[in-house]
């Protein structure tokens, strides 16, 4: 499943208020086999009618079974085993979310039967068996099953581990199109004004893989490796999906290739979904999305769309392999489903398109759980979970991105033959069943004979990330490596303090200019503090070659100084998103000050990779949003114009023919960055032309320039710019400019706009995208107050829009209020989720309230030094606009 989270400008993770149940393990009675299952949804109750028949094996002798369901009415309920018929009664259990079926005589050890009649509610909580609505108005019924829910549709042994085949059929209204993970196999009239769709039954998989769609819904079509695949979209869309049907033909023979084993479903569709809590969801055979994961204008689409809808196309289609064919025993294994599939999806599209350099995203989000493993309330990789909510707070960058940024590190330790034969070992001997962890490292350790095993439940079975720091000192010709390693905190007093954790790391050196320029040297470090020794001696070293280990670098000042003179010709882009990122994490911890971190800044003055730019710009809007005082404010705004208007000038604003997609995606984030963190007027003025062009004739502007336009449009923008925008909102088939639009409204200033679009967000907003869209406004510094002030109002409101959130990522408007850096907006956070909890965002509160904390902690420090850095630089306040 992919997150709904990070979604190009800035789109917020919904946020999950399940309601949460003690819910337990299922006793080990009995085993399925196969599900036959029928249902019969009807949009004129907004309901559905089951009917089921397990085939299960009975492992001792028992007088009951226990199956998951929830908010399901039984009619009917009997067990037959050996030829005997028994009707049962079905105890239900609300918060285990369980029903025992029980006989009065005891049903022996062996095969046996049962078959159930039973009714529900399609839900308005986007997950179960729910209602959704198309952009005119007509209703389709969806499934999203994942993790604990598919008990909403039909009841179930509903854990991972217990997996069988299904055989699926569904009576839809006449003239709707039925999907689910396999074929159909017969599509006959009847009954009156329906017809009756039948599946061939799938191989084994669990229950929350299991899928189906009913609804007005049409399809493009291709293939590849004699696999159908088909895209579908509601009506009108379906040609905003060729990119991603392209991307599947290339993909599915990338991994046909990389796995050893043919895909292992009869067919492929891509389904996209105007309501859909995730972002998407690889169910076997039949992989749903919400519309703007899936959709783009291919014509007119630029490279960091396309990136993204062929990223998470790349991920679901993985999962088909990782995930289902194989899937974990527990959910507490989750993260080696989601992280490998991060993981993977980077490889089809780097052989497809090398010139996306896609392993620069990767190092940007092992940078992102970095930044989240240096919090007190991270957590270890495999998590326990047991509940439903616990179960939802594993979405979170630790089990995707660390977890896809160890596995690099890993191939890279083995070598890439070494580590695919590690994985196809795993595939091969588990395939159509289910898996543990361990199971996995201990096949990369058979096949390397390495300790992959030690070096992987450090990483896994540990909270947090380590800082290695390095020191050389030449002798001669050659030179000794110190390496010290300890868990790095932003909380500078534990991160000070003497701790236990050790981690087993492949570190990788790489050397500086001079005679053993470039040279890498990879070493195992297993200790506290150990030296290794270099053949030549050279001005740096750079520990983290190819930013392809998960840790953090440390560095002494001159060794800072000198990597950031030769950053820009010595270091791969790569290597210069990880020592930005490692830099700044040192003034965190005040083991580097903020002016040394700027110097470096300016030493990438001219850097013309798109991500190494972004990384920069990050953290330059961190510190002009929270560390410059008023009073520095515009003198900071100054120096960064004055640090990105050269590279502007060169990039230009108007794209030239012929040009790299790369240089389009560096002017999008110029733009944004002169516009917005430097509040460049002449920028400004250019981004509401632009605007203005596009909200005339959209076809006259650079679609991937103007996205960036809006939002700082917006920051100034008036009520006639509001309205034009919330009017194409609300008009747009296009869900790529709809996200754009949604995320402009959040981008005004003036108050009185912003609170017309958080009552937006309750009122009219798509149930998925309200809580994005009062993050969003808690995420602008003009709408911080505000937005928190109408989340306290309104949290009624705002849940009952949402319908609980459910099937979304946990934690994001909780999450949000980590925007705040003072203490009494801490002490408000704390109350309020005191008196009203979510438990599935537990962690994601106490992160929050750590981060305000540090950010405090953090302006007390180095605002005073900003300030006289800036006074160094002459650009302090008072000073005119020519910095003099």
């Amino acid at each position: 499943m992919k997150r709904a989270s990070h979604f190009l400008l800035c789109a917020c993770v919904c946020l999950a208020l399940v309601s949460v149940s003690s819910a337990q393990r299922l006793p080990t009675i009995a085993r399925p086999d196969n599900y036959k299952l029928t249902f019969a949804p009807d949009f004129s109750t907004d309901g559905f009618g089951g009917v089921e028949t397990i085939q299960v094996r009975v492992q001792k002798p028992t007088s009951e079974i226990v199956l998951n369901a929830l908010d399901l009415d039984f009619h009917e309920a009997t067990i037959t085993a050996r030829g005997a018929s028994q009707k049962a009664t079905a105890t239900f259990e609300k918060e285990k979310e369980q029903v025992t079926l029980a006989v009065g005589k005891t049903l022996p050890p062996g095969p046996a039967t049962i078959d159930i009649k039973y009714t529900g509610k399609l839900s308005s909580e986007l997950r179960g068996l729910y209602l959704g609505k198309q952009d005119d108005g007509h209703k389709y019924a969806a499934t999203q099953f994942e993790a604990t829910d598919a008990r909403r549709a039909f009841p179930c042994f509903d854990e991972p581990a217990y997996k069988a085949t299904f055989n699926v059929t569904v009576i839809a209204d006449n003239g709707m199109t039925v999907i689910s993970n396999t074929r159909a196999i017969s599509d006959v009239d009847g009954p009156v004004g329906k017809h009756t769709v039948r599946f061939a039954a799938t191989p084994k998989i669990s229950s929350y893989l299991v899928a189906f769609v009913v609804g007005n819904f049409e399809y493009i079509e291709g293939s590849a490796d004699g696999i159908p695949i088909r895209v579908y979209t509601t009506a009108g869309k379906k040609e905003l999906g060729r990119f991603a049907l392209e991307t599947a033909e290339k993909v599915l023979p990338y991994y046909d290739h990389y796995f050893g084993i043919k895909y292992p479903y009869s067919k492929l569709d891509l389904v996209g979904l105007s309501d859909f809590g995730p972002g998407a969801m690889e169910n076997a055979g039949c992989i749903t999305f919400r519309e703007v994961f899936l959709m783009l204008d291919d014509k007119h689409g630029g490279i960091e769309r396309k990136k993204f809808v062929g990223s998470v196309v790349a991920h679901e289609i993985a999962h088909q392999w990782f995930g289902d064919l194989v899937t974990m025993q527990w959910w507490d294994d989750v993260w080696l489903n989601e992280g490998f599939a991060d993981w993977m999806s980077s490889k089809p599209l780097e052989a497809w398109h090398p010139e996306w350099e896609v392993e620069l995203s990767d190092v940007t989000d092992s940078t992102r759980a970095l930044n989240l493993d240096a919090l007190q309330n991270t957590h270890p990789i495999h998590q326990e979970a047991e509940t439903a909510a616990q179960i939802l707070q594993l979405a979170d960058a630790i089990t995707y991105g660390k977890t896809a940024a160890v596995l690099r590190m890993l191939e890279s330790y083995l070598g890439e033959e070494t580590f695919r034969a590690g994985v196809n070992e795993y595939l091969k001997e588990h395939a159509y069943g289910s898996a543990a962890a361990a199971d996995f490292w201990n096949a990369l350790t058979k096949v390397s004979k390495k300790p992959v095993d030690k070096i992987m439940a450090t990483f896994v079975e540990q909270a947090g990330a380590p800082l290695v720091s390095v020191k050389m000192k030449c002798r001669g010709s050659s030179a000794t490596v110190s390496l010290e390693q300890r868990r790095y905190y932003y909380d500078r007093a534990r991160f000070e303090s003497d701790n236990n954790q050790l981690w087993e790391i492949p570190v990788c050196f790489k050397q500086g200019l001079g005679k053993g320029a470039g040279a890498e040297k990879c070493v195992l470090l297993t200790q506290e503090q150990q030296s290794f020794t270099l053949a030549t001696c050279s001005p740096w070293i750079n520990a983290n070659a190819g930013a392809r280990g998960f840790y953090r670098s440390g560095y002494d000042a001159e060794g800072i100084r000198s990597l950031a003179r030769d950053a820009e010709r010595a270091l791969s882009p790569t290597e210069r998103i990880m020592l930005l990122s490692d830099l700044w994490a040192s003034v965190r911890v005040d083991r580097g000050k903020i002016g040394d971190y700027l110097v470096v800044a300016q030493g990438l003055q001219s850097d013309r990779q798109p991500e190494v730019v972004s990384q920069l710009i990050a953290q330059l809007d961190f510190i002009g949003r929270y560390l410059v005082t008023d009073a520095d404010r515009e003198s900071y705004r100054l120096w960064v114009r004055d640090l990105l208007s050269p590279v502007a000038e060169e990039v230009g604003w108007k794209k030239k023919p012929s040009e790299s997609e790369e240089k389009e995606s560096l002017r999008k984030v110029l733009l944004g960055a002169l516009g917005g963190v430097a509040r460049d007027p002449e920028v400004q003025a250019f981004a509401r032309k632009l605007v203005d062009q596009a909200l005339q004739d959209p076809s006259a502007v650079d679609r991937e320039l103007v996205a960036s336009a809006f939002p700082i449009a917006a920051s100034n923008g008036d009520a006639v710019l509001f309205d034009q925008v919330l009017a194409r909102l609300k008009s747009s088939q296009n869900p790529e400019e709809s996200a754009v639009y949604q995320q402009t409204l959040e981008a005004f200033s003036d108050p009185k706009l912003l609170a017309r679009t958080l009552e937006y967000a309750i009122s009219e907003a798509r149930s998925q995208d309200a809580t994005s869209i009062i993050g969003g406004v808690m995420r602008n510094p003009a709408g911080q107050k505000l937005g928190w002030d109408f989340v306290r109002a309104q949290w009624a409101a705002i849940e009952k829009q949402s319908g609980a959130f459910g099937g979304a990522s946990p934690g994001g408007l909780v999450a949000s209020t980590g925007v705040f850096c003072d203490s009494a907006s801490r002490d408000e956070v704390k109350q309020f989720f005191t008196v009203h909890p979510v438990a599935s965002a537990e962690r994601a509160l106490r992160q929050s309230l750590e981060r305000i904390d540090y950010c405090i902690d953090l302006k007390g420090r180095q605002g005073p030094q900003l300030a006289s850095w800036l006074q160094e630089q002459g650009r302090h306040g008072g000073n005119d606009a020519t910095g003099n």
